[in-house]
């Protein structure tokens, strides 16, 4: 080749370079301006004190790992790394390998997939909501509270306790006993106070003086109480209201020889048997209801705040799953089936292995997203409790603004996240290589 020859070949190599240059170079410029200055800066300012004026070397770096604060955002952060990715996943594949064999797999899909249209703070919303203590309000609670009334019934008079000049005493555990021991053919009062009146059982009528019945124990107990004042104390008066359902025992000698319960009108009979006992309300009457979890307190709002997020994220998962599983040849499912492989062995020994790949991606996508996980612990977690629902997004939040604002301390935060986050975007980058020279 001649040396003009080389000259043109030269020229029209830089010409090119020089012209994808000029293309590339309004990115670069975005991309100096958004990535890297911040990044440098970033780095620039941890090393300084709050004001900004005082060079303090790694300081701020020492106090990242000092302050108790810090380091529940760090071990909190830790959490979310292991468990809200991995359940995020696994419910994915679940799911993508459970709606291929379902009529209505599309259908389920879309409704799974579906929150993922929804943003971070309404999905807060949403699920600080659900969280709610009282069961009147919060859906987790309600349902918590349904299933553990269904074995074990609620008191209907957890307030309940004897009044001024009651026939009856406190016997300990929560129970209350009569002072005297009562004797057939003469009614019994048990009277009460304490218990709001919408509170009272359904089918509950106005109390009434039981009628004295020869060779049986009978009596009435009640609400002592009338609504605007008057009344007789230790009487039964026409306006106040009975307790119905309350558990009425007969103990003697330390044994319980009968039990009844009391009807609409307070009313209650008991046989010959009660003769010389006392009578005893015992603690279940007065058991305090059940009021559920608390799902935003200290222990557990680290595990409902991941549960809003694996509610989001478990459909993204799952449509990426399925997009691979789509691709997992049939022939070599088919072949195992007709080799005598179970269908929990297709699944772990082929489906599994053959997703690898997509199972990777999916895993490294959501570990990346939630290191800087922020939205969810702020709106969710109650100012009481955030501390202890800390992550180092919302740390890195709270340390760089407000009155008490340490910008040198933030930007040290935020340096560490960043140098916890490139080790899995360097082995996302290397997977992504390696993938592409197959």
């Amino acid at each position: 080749m001649t040396r003009a020859g080389a000259t043109a070949r030269s020229r029209e190599r830089w010409r090119g370079r020089a012209v994808a240059a000029a293309f590339l170079l309004p990115a670069l410029v975005l991309l100096g301006a958004l990535v890297v200055h911040p990044i440098g800066y970033s780095l620039y300012r941890s090393f300084f004190d709050r004001s900004g004026d005082a060079f303090v070397g790694v300081a701020n770096y020492r106090e990242i790992f000092a302050d108790d604060t810090i380091r529940t955002a760090l071990r909190n952060t830790a959490v979310w790394v292991v468990l809200a990715p991995t359940t995020a996943t696994v419910l994915g594949l679940i799911f993508a390998v459970l709606t291929e064999r379902v009529r209505w797999g599309t259908a389920f899909k879309l409704v799974v997939f579906m929150p993922m249209a929804i943003s971070m703070l309404a999905a807060g919303i949403i699920f600080r909501l659900v969280y709610e203590a009282d069961p009147d309000r919060g859906v987790a609670n309600a349902v918590w509270v349904g299933v553990h009334d269904t074995f074990a019934e609620a008191s209907a008079f957890p307030k309940a306790r004897p009044g001024r000049d009651s026939p009856l005493v406190a016997a300990g555990g929560g129970a209350y006993v009569t002072k005297e021991p009562v004797r057939a053919g003469v009614p019994v009062l048990l009277p009460l106070v304490g218990v709001a009146q919408d509170a009272l059982p359904d089918g509950t009528g106005p109390a009434a003086a039981a009628p004295a019945e020869p060779g049986k124990v009978t009596g009435t107990t009640w609400q002592d109480f009338t609504r605007g004042g008057g009344g007789r104390t230790n009487a039964v008066d026409p306006t106040e209201s009975a307790y119905r359902g309350m558990r009425i025992e007969a103990v003697r000698d330390g044994k319980v020889v009968e039990r009844t319960t009391a009807r609409g009108d307070g009313t209650f009979t008991l046989s010959a048997k009660a003769d010389g006992a006392v009578l005893r309300l015992p603690a279940e009457n007065f058991r305090e209801a059940y009021a559920g979890v608390d799902w935003l307190g200290p222990v557990l709002v680290t595990p409902a705040v991941i549960g809003a997020y694996v509610w989001m994220w478990a459909g993204f998962a799952m449509v990426l799953i399925g997009a691979g599983l789509a691709a997992v040849p049939r022939e070599l499912l088919e072949a195992a089936r007709v080799d005598g492989a179970g269908e929990w062995q297709v699944f772990r020994r082929i489906t599994v292995p053959l997703l690898a790949p997509v199972l990777a991606v999916v895993l490294v996508t959501l570990v990346i997203n939630v290191m800087k996980i922020f939205d969810l612990v702020f709106v969710i977690a109650p100012g009481s409790v955030q501390d202890d629902a800390n992550v180092l997004a919302l740390q890195l939040y709270r340390t760089s603004f407000g009155t008490d604002a340490d910008q040198g301390l933030g930007s040290a935060i935020a340096v560490l996240l960043l140098v916890l986050v490139v080790p899995v975007m360097l082995y996302n980058i290397r997977r992504i290589r390696r993938e592409g020279r197959r």
